[in-house]
C-alpha cells in the first residue's frame, strides 16, 4: 500500500501582491485597482504630458502651490469601494497636509483630495466610466476628464451615491472656471488645456 501524496494549499497572492509585481515588470507604467479589478496604463506619450504642464503651470498661477492646498501628479488615492483599490490620478489638487493623511501603499485618504483630473488616453473607457464611479464614491468633489481624441474637457462635480449629479462639458474656443472648492478660481482655456492633437 503506497501513501497518498498530501498536497500542500497553494496560497494566492492578494491583489495588491499582483498589481506590485506588475509594477515591477513593467516600469513607467500606472497600475491601478479600481472595482477589485487591476488596470494597466502604458506610459503617457508627450501631448499627455504637454497637457498636464499647461495645467499646472494655471493652477500654480492661480495660487494654488503649497499653503492650503498642493498640486501633484501621480498621487494615489485609496478608493473605498473593494478593499485594495485604489486609483493614480494624473493631477490632483490636496490638502496641503496631504503626507499625514498616508493609508497605505503610498495611498492617500480621499477625504484630502479637492480635484483629481486625468488625461484620456489609452484607458479611455476606465477614465469615462470606472472612474468616475470610484471618485464619486471616495467623495471626491470635482473630477476633470481631459479627452484629447474628442475634444473635450469635462467637468463632474456634486458626487452623491455613487455619481456625479453634475456634468459640464466644455468644447473647443470655450473656457470655463472650476468650482472654488478646489482653493481658489482658476479659469482653464479648452484649447490650452487640450495641448496638441492626440
Amino acid at each position: 500500500m503506497s501513501a497518498a501524496a498530501v498536497e500542500e494549499p497553494v496560497e494566492r497572492p492578494t491583489l495588491l501582491e499582483v498589481a506590485d509585481l506588475i509594477s515591477d515588470q513593467f516600469v513607467g507604467y500606472r497600475v491601478e485597482i479600481i472595482g477589485s479589478e487591476i488596470t494597466v496604463t502604458p506610459p503617457p506619450n508627450a501631448a499627455h504630458g504637454k497637457s498636464l504642464s499647461r495645467l499646472m503651470r494655471t493652477l500654480f498661477g492661480a495660487g494654488l502651490d503649497g499653503v492650503e492646498v498642493d498640486v501633484l501628479q501621480n498621487v494615489g488615492i485609496r478608493l473605498p469601494e473593494g478593499p485594495s483599490d485604489y486609483a493614480v490620478p494624473d493631477l490632483s489638487v490636496v490638502d496641503a497636509d496631504i503626507d499625514d493623511h498616508l493609508i497605505e501603499y503610498d495611498c492617500y485618504d480621499p477625504a484630502v483630495f479637492r480635484l483629481v483630473l486625468e488625461v484620456a488616453s489609452s484607458n479611455f473607457g476606465d477614465d469615462l466610466t470606472k472612474k468616475p464611479f470610484a471618485y464619486a464614491t471616495a467623495g471626491v468633489p470635482v473630477y476633470v476628464i481631459v479627452d484629447r481624441t474628442n475634444r473635450r474637457v469635462t467637468v463632474l462635480t456634486d458626487p452623491q451615491d455613487g455619481e456625479y449629479r453634475l456634468h459640464a462639458v466644455h468644447h473647443p474656443g470655450q473656457s470655463f472656471t472650476l468650482p472654488e472648492s478646489i482653493g481658489a478660481s482658476v479659469t482653464l482655456v479648452v484649447d490650452e488645456v487640450l495641448a496638441a492633437k492626440a
